[in-house]
């Protein structure tokens, strides 16, 4: 549920697109209608002669204009101030009822408009948070984080599964184009966290811009979630030990790994243009992981047809594919493959510019 990111001070997720808080729109409609209604006094006022006083009759005063627009607006009309004047009857008819029409709309309808708004949002966030269940969650919505969660759903994830949070609006408005869910706030925050249901989530990709937020943020969804994947992007190696120890359960060094693709391209344009290629999904070469299928059981990892198999994940531990224990595939085998890129679906939408 959009800028209305915050309801009180209960943080509400976002889904696509919605404008500004419904509390300053609610605001300055009503700075509208009270424009209206100072309009309306003025029009009144500045021809006073056109209307009679039926109770005092002592003519009409500025607060007499005031008192005529208000109960005249609102449609309460209790009809000791009257228009006897022709050209102000005329006015009347013309100006004042399209004033009390839009004074009503701007007012009256907004209100119920927001409230209705409101309760309907709180129990959308209700139900979404009810459901999430085993999702991933993308802590920074930036460059690292669009390409991946772009390789996320290519990889099949669905986009519902998936929920960002990021402290910057137009990260969050980002996130609503691409078809995702998103919480603005600070990700360091648990009461954000549990927003978005960290403690229930299956994996947490970590990318900000700062290594020490990153370092913090892993602490804090580490300490909500114990058991959940939590992939951490670094900008510098040292800060490494510091992210596993805080509970990350693998680091991605980008520096690191952009200086060393820079070394194979160097080394030779085309060592490098292959490895760029696995790593850029949608076309070519792409690396994937997938459970081993049934046919391919008791087969050697280099009989798979279609794809190169380069390490096999067993009890939860990765064996490269020249390790001797790996000869044969078995029932419930992970397999890491290098595979043609599958189409791009058309559905996913590359955002990875900043």
């Amino acid at each position: 549920m959009a800028s209305g990111l915050r309801q009180g001070n209960r943080a509400l997720v976002s889904p696509p697109r919605v404008a500004s808080s419904p509390f300053k729109e609610l605001a300055r409609r009503g700075l509208l209608a009270l424009l209206l209604l100072l309009l309306s006094t003025m029009i009144v006022w500045l021809d006073s002669d056109a209307y009679s006083d039926n109770v005092a009759n002592d003519g009409v005063s500025l607060i007499d204009a005031l008192y005529y627009s208000t109960v005249t607006v609102t449609t309460t009309g209790y009809g000791d101030i009257t228009p006897v004047a022709p050209h102000a009857r005329l006015i009347n008819a013309i100006v004042i009822t399209p004033l009390r029409i839009s004074f009503l709309v701007l007012l009256v309808g907004t209100t119920i408009e927001v409230l209705a708004n409101e309760g309907s949002r709180a129990i959308r966030d209700g139900r979404w948070r009810r459901r999430m269940r085993n999702h991933i969650v993308v802590i920074g919505y930036g460059t690292k984080g669009r390409s991946a969660v772009n390789t996320l759903r290519r990889q099949g994830e669905q986009a519902d599964r998936i929920v960002v949070i990021d402290g910057k609006e137009s990260a969050i408005a980002d996130a609503n184009f691409d078809g995702l869910a998103a919480f603005l706030g600070d990700a360091t925050r648990r009461d954000l966290l549990r927003r978005a249901e960290v403690p229930k989530a299956r994996e947490v990709v970590i990318c900000l811009d700062r290594d020490d937020a990153a370092i913090l943020a892993t602490l804090t969804v580490r300490q909500l979630n114990p058991s959940a994947n939590v992939v951490v992007a670094v900008r510098e190696h040292q800060n490494v030990p510091l992210v596993k120890q805080s509970g990350a359960t693998s680091v991605v060094t980008s520096s690191e790994t952009v200086g060393r693709l820079l070394g194979l391209s160097a080394i030779g344009p085309d060592l490098g243009a292959i490895i760029q290629d696995m790593l850029t999904g949608g076309e070519g070469l792409e690396v994937h992981q997938r459970q081993a299928e049934p046919q391919e059981v008791g087969q050697s990892p280099s009989a798979v047809v279609g794809e190169k198999v380069i390490g096999i994940i067993r009890n939860d531990t990765l064996r490269r594919f020249y390790d001797s224990t790996v000869a044969r595939i078995e029932t419930g085998d992970q397999l890491i493959v290098i595979r043609r890129a599958a189409p791009a679906d058309p559905n996913v939408t590359k955002r990875l510019d900043d």
